[in-house]
C-alpha cells in the first residue's frame, strides 16, 4: 500500500513527523479508494485497542480505516514534561504547562494532511471520542461524519467514573508484564457490561502485548493525558459548533463514562442521535463490534439522518 508523507515504516507501522508536533504512529487497512474512517483510541490506549473485527469489519464495507497513537500512548512520542502528580489529577488541576485535546486533536489533522486525506468518517472512543469531537468542531471542513463511542462533554456533573471505579485507576502502575495482564483482566471485570462479556483469552493475548509494544508500564504517560483532559475543562459550548451528522453511543452500565454523559454529548450537538446499549459497559467487547460497525456503516452511508434517541 502506498502511503505518501511517511517519514518511516516499522512492520505494519507507519511513523509520521508532524512539521509541528510530535511523531505519530499510525496504521492504515483496506483500498487505497476506500472511503477514509479514523480510529481514534481511549486513555492510555494504542491502536491496537480497536477490536481486530471492528477493523475487518469496516474495511469489509470498503472502507480505508486508519487507526493512530495517540501522543504519550503506543509507539507515537513521549512528550517531554512532568506529569500531573496524583493529587492535581484527583483535584483535577492541570499542571499549568499541560498539553490538552486541543493539542492532540490538532495531532489527528497533521497525520490526515500527512496521509493526503482530506475528509474522514471519524469514530473515537472515550478520550478518542473527545478528541474526536474537537477534531470535528475545529476542523468541521475535514470530517464527513463523527461516532462518539461511550465519551463525554468534559462537564464536571456529567460522566463522572464511579468511585468504585477511580480507586482501581489510583493503583499505582504494574511492575511486570504479567502483574498488567491481571490488572486489566480484573479492569475489564468492573467496568465491562454484563450483557457483553469479554473473551479473556483473546484481551490476556492483547494486554502482554501492549506491553511489550509500549515498551513496559506507562503512568507518566497516561497522567499526562489525564492532564489534557482535565486542562480542557467544560466543552459543551465547542460541540454545539459541529455540524457533522453524529452518532453517539453509550452504554446504560458503564462505569467509567457514567452514561449521562453520552447523553449530555448527544444534546450539545445539533441533530446528533443517540443510540444507548442496554447491558454495554466501557468495553468494546466482541458482542457489541458488529453493532457498532453497523451503526457507523450506516451513519457514513447517509443512513443515520432521523434524529431520535433510541436503545437497540
Amino acid at each position: 500500500m502506498s502511503v505518501p508523507g511517511v517519514a518511516a515504516r516499522t512492520d505494519e507501522d507507519l511513523l509520521v513527523d508532524l512539521p509541528a508536533g510530535p511523531r505519530i504512529c499510525a496504521r492504515v487497512d483496506g483500498p487505497d479508494d476506500g472511503e477514509p474512517l479514523l480510529l481514534v483510541a481511549g486513555l492510555g490506549l494504542d491502536l491496537t485497542s480497536w477490536p481486530r473485527r471492528m477493523v475487518d469489519g469496516f474495511t469489509a464495507r470498503g472502507f480505508r480505516v486508519v487507526r493512530l497513537d495517540n501522543r504519550d500512548a503506543g509507539r507515537s512520542s513521549r512528550i517531554d514534561a512532568p506529569p500531573p502528580g496524583r493529587v492535581r489529577q484527583l483535584l483535577a488541576r492541570p499542571r499549568p504547562d499541560a498539553y490538552d485535546l486541543t493539542d492532540m486533536a490538532a495531532d489527528t489533522v497533521g497525520l490526515l494532511d500527512a496521509l493526503g486525506i482530506g475528509r474522514v468518517h471519524l469514530v473515537g472512543m472515550s478520550m478518542g471520542g473527545m478528541i474526536a469531537q474537537v477534531v470535528a468542531a475545529r476542523h468541521p471542513h475535514r470530517v464527513a461524519t463523527l461516532t462518539s463511542i461511550f465519551s463525554t462533554t468534559g462537564h464536571r456533573r456529567v460522566g463522572q467514573p464511579a468511585r468504585s471505579t477511580i480507586l482501581r485507576l489510583a493503583k499505582g502502575a504494574p511492575r511486570t508484564v504479567e502483574e498488567s495482564v491481571e490488572r486489566h483482566l480484573a479492569m475489564l471485570s468492573h467496568i465491562g457490561g454484563p450483557g457483553f462479556p469479554p473473551d479473556d483469552d483473546l484481551e490476556r493475548a492483547w494486554a502482554a502485548a501492549v506491553w511489550e509494544r509500549a515498551g513496559g508500564a506507562r503512568s507518566q504517560e497516561v497522567a499526562r493525558q489525564i492532564g489534557a483532559i482535565q486542562a480542557s475543562g467544560d466543552r459543551t459550548a465547542d460541540l454545539a459548533r459541529i455540524t457533522a451528522p453524529t452518532l453517539v453511543v453509550h452504554g446504560d452500565v458503564d462505569r467509567m463514562v457514567h452514561p449521562s454523559g453520552g447523553r449530555a454529548t448527544a444534546e450539545a450537538i445539533a441533530g446528533a442521535r443517540l443510540v444507548e446499549v442496554p447491558g454495554m459497559g466501557h468495553h468494546l467487547a466482541p458482542g457489541v463490534v458488529d453493532r457498532l460497525v453497523d451503526l457507523t456503516s450506516d451513519l457514513a452511508r447517509g443512513a443515520g439522518a432521523h434524529l431520535t434517541g433510541e436503545q437497540v
